[in-house]
């Protein structure tokens, strides 16, 4: 039982040793009441310590996948326990889409960074700045409008960014999803129509449509909407918004170009059109570039810092004219009492000792070198890219010599999880292109599966 343990990695040893044996129960389907290996055969064979895999296995009985028994050492359990779907699988936020959880499959569409990426170490010094010498961050509710050591933090990044703002144009949120939310709530009631990019962000469609919200699409192109169609829709259907990623749109990965980002401003203003940016991934960008709230004051613009820090952190803000800030506030305190002022404190202090810039420095570093990883291997394998993303997460690419069933078949005899064919469309429509996280296209399955899309080529004499 070999389970490939990463001594390099920032994941903790036992937990490997936990998602390693979960894996090789799952790929194996191993029947219930099958006997482990001994604890000394397992960590003779993988060169670990005996205590860490049985700390390990103590874990996988605890969540029900193996059983203990006296003098039999760990045994397979219930096949009931072994495959049953996570709690909230439905609902997976880490593809952003409607679907079962699938144990052990490398989740080749994920919407966010790996856990094997996550540092905890700044992170854990954090938590134990924040629980020594800030009891109200610990017990007490958040301020309407955010912590406000968090808020000058993050009018600090602003002006990095050449957004000029006041201190009243920053609201802090649950998460860049909740800035969504709020901002539904507070400026569009049912039945009024908002222009939405296709492809794009599976959640904010279902938030649009759980309020009634009319969609009309525009399409992406690798330089932003679709200038000429976008221009149509304006006249035609006369829309309250319009909802449009800057930076590494998702999923196309694609940038707005500083053309297409004042023609978008120019049409706004002339229909009346209140513009919302979606930035989530902007501390993953480090070069030039053009975000419309920094050419329009009036743009609504989102961000977010759990897609590099942690998902489970949930810290987002949105920034805006201070009358809108005032009433999204004002929805925030009566929708959920504010934001957790625990985690906005958390987030303070790494900001405030730099640690999070140099965390994001580097997860930039490692993502500009699996993206060209990626690129050279959806090349070998004749898949034609969307653009060529220069950062960020994605890559919006399909296969050029294989059909749709073909590659979905391919990916599930490598153990490859890809994105539902409708998962990126407003109104559902299928779609053959598949959002890639470069985070996980370099994993030997990955490989193993864009080579098995490759054409056949005559062998070389």
């Amino acid at each position: 039982m070999e389970l490939r343990i990463d001594r390099q990695a920032l994941v903790p040893v036992v937990q490997q040793i936990v998602d390693a044996l979960t894996r090789w129960l799952h790929l194996s389907e191993v029947p219930p009441g099958t006997r482990l290996p001994s604890v000394r055969q397992i960590a003779r064979i993988n060169l670990l310590s005996q205590h860490s895999v049985v700390e390990a296995c103590e874990r996988l009985v605890f969540q029900g996948v193996l059983a203990s028994r006296q003098g039999a050492g760990f045994i397979v359990a219930g096949e009931a326990q072994v495959t049953q779907d996570q709690p909230g699988s439905l609902w997976d936020e880490r593809t952003e889409v409607k679907q079962s959880s699938c144990l052990g499959k490398l989740d080749l569409g994920s919407g966010g960074l790996p856990e094997s990426w996550r540092e905890t170490d700044d992170l854990s010094y954090a938590i134990r700045q924040v629980t020594r010498t800030d009891m109200a961050g610990l017990f007490s509710y958040g301020t309407p409008l955010g912590l406000p050591a968090l808020r000058q933090q993050i009018l600090k990044r602003l002006q990095r960014l050449d957004i000029a703002v006041e201190g009243n144009c920053v609201l802090t949120t649950a998460g860049a999803s909740q800035g969504l939310d709020l901002i539904v709530r507070a400026l569009f009631k049912p039945g009024d129509c908002v222009v939405v990019e296709n492809p794009g962000y599976p959640l904010l469609f279902e938030l649009l449509r759980l309020h009634g919200i009319i969609m009309i699409e525009v399409p992406r192109t690798p330089r932003g909407p679709d200038i000429e169609v976008l221009e149509a829709l304006l006249l035609k259907h006369k829309p309250r918004g319009l909802f449009i990623n800057s930076f590494f749109h998702n999923p196309t990965g694609s940038c707005l170009t500083t053309t297409v980002a004042q023609r978008v401003l120019q049409l706004a203003k002339t229909h009346g059109v209140q513009v919302i940016e979606d930035d989530v991934f902007a501390d993953l960008h480090s070069g030039p570039g053009t975000r419309l709230v920094a050419l329009d004051g009036r743009v609504i613009y989102v961000g977010s810092y759990s897609k590099t820090l942690s998902s489970s952190l949930r810290v987002g803000f949105v920034v805006a004219e201070a009358t809108v800030i005032s009433r999204l506030a004002e929805v925030k305190m009566i929708s959920s009492l504010g934001a957790s002022r625990f985690c906005e404190s958390v987030l303070a202090c790494l900001l405030t000792s730099g640690a999070y810039r140099k965390l994001v420095q580097r997860q930039r570093q490692r993502l500009s070198n699996d993206r060209e990883a990626a690129l050279q291997m959806l090349e070998d394998a004749e898949w034609e890219v969307f653009g060529k993303p220069v950062g960020g997460l994605f890559i919006w690419a399909r296969s050029r010599v294989c059909s749709y069933a073909q590659v979905r078949l391919q990916a599930r005899r490598f153990g490859v999880l890809l994105s539902p064919a409708t998962a990126f469309s407003p109104a559902g429509g299928a779609s053959d292109w598949q959002r890639i996280n470069v985070a996980y296209a370099c994993d030997p399955r990955a490989r193993a599966f864009f080579q098995a899309t490759a054409p056949d080529r005559p062998k070389a004499f």
